[in-house]
């Protein structure tokens, strides 16, 4: 009998991950002739980091307070394995610059010491080192207007974020590849491959890849910043998550589980101290191309809880068990809530081997148990074909070893308009058409998990 193809795809990743596993040891050595970069308090200092030489991250690393990093194209950055104490980041603290300018032929790299970039590290190896961290000015929801960063220690008062300029300028990030992070600092606390804290709409990310990263891909803890051209590859939870207030805008943006793991293609929460705070989460989010790990898991591809909104449209969302899930408290602090408030909006999408292609399981509605909610099921229901969604096959093509993320189906019709002048005026659903941006710089295309 034919293996189906997201049992072979299991199968495939779950070898790598033992593969991986039995890797991650010491002969993860320090790469020869490289500029060792620890940090004593004093930050990064302004300085520039050149294609030239090699750089080694020891530990947590700053780019304090009215310091600016700049990082030429093809610099190659590579971390300290280690975990708790041992682990080792780049974290631009909030007044801090990072100016990162790769290109599509040569683009900066992070990732873990002895990668040669030529498979010393498997693919789907993570967890080796931390990742990377910007924190800003602008505005959260909670409380006190500032938080914290999760991943870094409490006792150091540079992993702050938050404030009151939504326009906070932290740098740039452009055609950057992020590998491999995502190392536990202690109590299951991962660091995320990219987090983004606070951090303001004149900041630019563009062309970012996260891959194989232990924690999620990208997380958004409050915060303006928009991001274009955007890979959340094989992380082992969350490819995109956003919480706290986050409300920018994001476009073309790709998203792939790993077959053997990760959780949500999508989690939107709101507020936790308090549920209520403002601004609530409302980002706009379109031209997704976001690709699950099949059937036979019972994930879900978005799901939005703590008074979270969002608006998703001209997307496409394939190969997941479960569609779209919005959180119902039986009353109060409510999704469901936003939902009918039009501040959760979901236009002009493709779905395909979501729900078993149900069109009114699509979008469901979840609570505690015991919590009765057959009528919000049944309004946000209706609701995927009163928005133009629709279940149709845009011919993504998933093979054991690889995804062609190109659509051969048709993408163009039904299509929604978009919020505002920030966005392209793409013409099709999804984050491709004809060209992919994903190609050459990233290693989910150099390593042939995409054509």
């Amino acid at each position: 009998m034919k293996t189906p193809r997201t049992s072979k795809l299991f199968i495939f990743s779950l070898l790598l991950m033992v593969f991986a596993s039995c890797d991650r040891k010491s002969e993860y050595n320090v790469y020869e002739g490289a500029d060792v970069i620890s940090d004593n308090g004093s930050g990064t200092g302004t300085t520039t980091w050149t294609s030239d030489r090699n750089y080694l991250l020891d530990g947590f690393v700053f780019v304090n307070d009215g310091q600016t990093l700049t990082i030429e194209a093809g610099t190659v950055i590579r971390a300290k394995t280690g975990q708790g104490e041992n682990a080792s980041a780049l974290i631009v603290a909030r007044g801090g610059k990072i100016k990162a300018l790769g290109s599509s032929v040569n683009p900066i790299i992070f990732t873990c010491e002895g990668d040669d970039l030529e498979g010393s590290v498997p693919t789907f190896s993570k967890g080796l080192w931390g990742g990377v961290i910007i924190l800003g000015n602008a505005p959260l929801n909670n409380e006190f207007s500032e938080a914290h960063v999760e991943g870094i220690p409490f006792t150091e008062p540079r992993g702050v974020y938050g404030g009151p300029d939504e326009e906070d300028d932290s740098g740039i990030l452009r055609y950057v590849s992020i590998r491999h992070g995502g190392t536990n600092i202690g109590s299951e606390n991962e660091i995320n491959g990219l987090t983004l804290g606070g951090v303001g709409n004149t900041t630019i990310i563009e062309y970012v890849e996260v891959i194989a990263n232990k924690d999620d891909g990208i997380e958004f803890f409050g915060g303006t910043v928009d991001c274009k051209y955007i890979v959340s590859a094989f992380n082992a939870d969350d490819a995109f998550d956003y919480d706290q207030g986050y409300h920018g805008r994001g476009q073309f943006w790709l998203g792939i589980q790993d077959p053997a793991e990760g959780d949500l293609l999508i989690e939107g929460s709101g507020g936790l101290d308090p549920e209520l705070g403002q601004p609530n989460s409302i980002p706009m989010i379109y031209n997704c191309t976001l690709i699950g790990r099949g059937n036979n898991i019972t994930n879900r591809t978005i799901q939005l809880n703590l008074y979270a909104g969002g608006h998703f449209g001209n997307s496409i969302m394939i190969n997941q068990h479960n569609g779209v899930y919005i959180q119902y408290k039986d009353g109060f602090n409510n999704c469901f809530d936003q939902f009918q408030n039009n501040n959760i909006t979901l236009n002009h999408n493709i779905f395909w081997d979501v729900a078993e292609n149900i069109a009114t399981d699509v979008f469901r509605v979840y609570a505690e148990a015991g919590v009765d909610v057959t009528n919000q099921n049944a309004i946000f229901s209706n609701y995927f074909e009163e928005a133009a969604n629709v279940i149709t096959n845009p011919e993504i093509g998933i093979s054991e070893s690889s995804y062609n993320v190109l659509p051969a189906g048709n993408i163009s019709d039904n299509m929604g308009a978009y919020p505002d002048s920030w966005f392209s005026n793409a013409g099709f659903k999804g984050a491709f058409l004809y060209d992919n941006w994903a190609r050459n710089w990233t290693l989910i295309h150099q390593s042939g998990w995409i054509e």
